[in-house]
């Protein structure tokens, strides 16, 4: 398994700064941002002008990094929405129709641009139209959230077409506020779009935790629809999560919030688990580093993250249980 970086935490620094500061820390691949706000990536670019792609892959090839997966987040959100003002500023338009247009095309776009640089995975959102429905009062909302899988499945099967043609997958980053946040709406997720080889996930324990969720238990679910993975951790504050409780609001700053994310280590999720999990189900790509821990800066995050997640990478995982001890047998 390899350990890499979601490079948007330094979206104000040129990429090669970047990659070259990650991968003297020992990390090997990039995750790159593919939204029109990104720094280190103009998709655009990618689709029209030969040159960008080759000077794109030898800077990071120049730093002996590989690129582990597009990630579009922002734009995906806007297939589903929410599409009212909250979402402006990722859209050329307030307009909810042009909006979802806008999501659709880019995110066909991203997967595009993904096949032009020979990545096979682009990370993102899918939106979700009903995420303030998940809770079942009034009882409409049950009906509410059923017909919100009939929406997502017109809207989807297009854009899992484009990914299909250009032989790349789609990664949904199970997640609050989208249309699939736990292991049963991920699950329901699946079946609306006729479990498309094209859709899978990308595995964030940080996201489980949270909700009380053990991450293991996702991982042996989808473990053939995992297509990437974030190293993001979740603390629950136990002296504040009595007042604050797990679905907090305010500020991811805010030293009193019952939950927080945090850098790999310094949370809930047994890493040992996860990574024993994932190896079981045949996992073996990488586990990008997302920061958003709000007590440590970007450097010690991403010191300290691998620090504490290179010593547990099994680098040669057994394919057959007692392996070892048949090689006598063979010989």
């Amino acid at each position: 398994m390899k350990l890499g970086v979601f490079t948007v935490l330094y979206n104000e620094k040129p990429l090669e700064e970047v990659a070259k500061y990650i991968s003297g820390l020992g990390y090997e691949t990039v995750e790159l941002a593919a939204w029109k706000s990104s720094s280190h990536l103009d998709i655009d670019k990618v689709l029209s002008d030969k040159s960008y792609r080759t000077n794109l892959l030898g800077l990071v090839g120049k730093y002996g990094l590989e690129i582990s997966a597009l990630s579009n987040h922002l734009e995906g959100q806007l297939i589903l929405g929410a599409l009212d003002w909250t979402t402006d500023e990722w859209a050329p338009s307030s307009d909810p129709d042009e909006k979802v247009q806008y999501g659709i095309k880019r995110i066909k776009d991203t997967a595009r641009a993904a096949a032009a640089l020979g990545v096979e995975v682009v990370v993102g959102f899918t939106g979700s139209q009903v995420w303030g429905k998940w809770y079942s009062w009034p009882e409409t909302n049950i009906k509410a959230y059923e017909q919100a899988w009939e929406v997502m499945a017109e809207r989807w099967h297009p854009i899992l077409d484009v990914f299909k043609q250009e032989g790349v997958k789609f990664a949904l980053e199970v997640h609050p506020t989208e249309i699939a946040y736990n292991v049963e709406t991920a699950e329901d997720c699946l079946n609306a779009i006729d479990h498309r080889p094209e859709f899978g996930f990308n595995f964030d324990p940080s996201h489980f935790v949270w909700q009380m969720i053990d991450p293991v238990i996702f991982i042996k679910k989808f473990g053939d629809r995992i297509f990437h993975a974030h190293a993001k951790d979740s603390e629950l504050q136990y002296d504040e999560l009595a007042r604050s409780g797990v679905i907090p609001n305010g500020a991811w700053a805010r030293p009193n919030r019952g939950f927080r994310f945090r850098c790999p280590g310094w949370g809930e999720v047994n890493w040992r688990r996860v990574m024993t999990g994932l190896l079981s189900v045949g996992y073996d790509f990488v586990l990008s580093y997302e920061h958003e821990d709000p007590v440590m800066s970007r450097e010690d995050g991403c010191e300290k993250n691998i620090e504490h997640l290179r010593p547990l990478i099994i680098k040669s995982p057994l394919k057959e249980w007692g392996v070892w001890w048949k090689q006598d047998e063979q010989a």
